[in-house]
């Protein structure tokens, strides 16, 4: 299995980063250009519930379906339960430094597709999770500070 994480603090309270990462908009602030991101179906964040979308990756579209658990005002993690991945588990924690600085880690585990196409597309995937979450904080800091 394996193991990514990434770590960022964000001038901004637990609660604005609870709120921030529960709104069913941000997963589409948090991705990086040049993929695009179509919402199929995402419910509100709550225990069990699924986000399901379709992320452009130039022509090639990957359908991903995650379901929510854990969800506590401290963090929650997603699940896919279809995508490009054979084993995709995403924990997001919230820990408050003070009032109004909060740490985010994002910790995955994951194993690529065993299948050709997908474990070519699920390595590529892995291998720009830096870039991603690098992103992703600097988005998440923008749109809270």
């Amino acid at each position: 299995m394996r193991t990514f994480s990434h770590r960022f603090r964000v001038k901004a309270s637990l609660n604005q980063v609870t709120a921030f990462h529960s709104d069913t908009r941000a997963l589409k602030m948090l991705t990086p250009p040049p993929m695009i991101v179509s919402f199929n179906n995402v419910e509100p964040l709550s225990e069990g519930s699924l986000s399901d979308f379709t992320i452009w990756l130039g022509p090639i579209p990957i359908r991903w379906v995650a379901e929510h658990q854990d969800i506590h005002q401290c963090g929650f993690r997603d699940i896919q339960v279809r995508g490009p991945f054979q084993v995709w588990e995403h924990t997001h924690t919230f820990t408050p430094l003070t009032e109004n600085y909060t740490e985010v880690l994002d910790e995955i585990q994951g194993e690529p597709s065993r299948h050709l196409f997908q474990g070519i597309l699920s390595r590529f995937m892995w291998l720009n999770l830096p870039f991603l979450f690098g992103y992703r904080a600097w988005r998440t800091k923008r749109a809270l500070e």
